[in-house]
């Protein structure tokens, strides 16, 4: 190590409001991204599920492919690839989004799956021995149980989704990494920016870890 190094806070904080242009961005895609994943997950989890291979093996295919992949390349095909088979450009924010989606749409599906096969068939025997039919009978008794025990890995999903952005500075998309990498160009403040770049992620994921245990505790899911 230099001696003569030395840590520069005044640096640091002067990046701050610099990186906290990309806070929003790298929100929005994490967010809007695991919106559209979480529908995925629970359609393609459900598949996955299903008695009939003719359904259940097309989801399985999907999920393998995604988990299998990492999400930088999928980023990079969706932005650089796929324009070449739509014939048109794809917006730098739709493809963060979509890869997003995609990515943890696969992991929230094995959630889904190992939380609805985890339940007791007892429960669904219950339910139907009181006359409700299979679909009332999932959506009343097994669904409700379902959803309480996916809490704990959809949190740390949204988590790693939310990591998983600071990729896609390689596309442009303006979010912390990149609001980082523009500063860092013109004050050469490597060290102190990216330290402030990894304070800004840290405090995002533990607000998320600490609203996602409160809401846990509260019982509002699966009552």
């Amino acid at each position: 190590m230099d001696p003569n190094f030395h840590f520069n806070w005044h640096a640091a904080f002067a990046s701050l409001p610099y990186l906290i242009k990309g806070v929003p961005w790298t929100l929005g895609i994490s967010f809007g991204g695991l919106a559209i994943g979480f529908a995925i997950g629970i359609a393609f989890g459900l598949l996955s599920i299903n008695p009939m291979r003719v359904v259940r093996w097309p989801a399985r295919v999907y999920i393998e492919i995604f988990r299998g992949t990492p999400v930088l390349v999928q980023v990079l095909f969706i932005f650089y690839g796929l324009p070449q088979l739509l014939g048109g450009p794809i917006n730098a924010l739709t493809a963060g989004i979509a890869a997003i989606a995609l990515n943890s749409g696969a992991y929230i599906s094995e959630i889904v799956r190992g939380a609805v096969i985890s339940i007791d068939k007892g429960q669904r025997e219950a339910g139907l021995s009181l006359g409700l039919s299979h679909s009332q009978t999932f959506w009343s008794v097994t669904w409700p149980q379902s959803l309480r025990r996916m809490i704990p890995p959809l949190g740390n999903q949204a988590i790693i989704s939310i990591k998983d952005t600071s990729l896609f500075s390689v596309i442009g998309v303006g979010e912390l990494v990149r609001q980082g990498q523009i500063y860092i160009a013109t004050t050469f403040s490597a060290l102190e920016t990216y330290f402030m770049v990894a304070v800004l992620y840290l405090i995002i994921t533990l607000s998320l870890s600490i609203a996602l245990s409160a809401f846990e505790r509260s019982g509002l899911v699966g009552q």
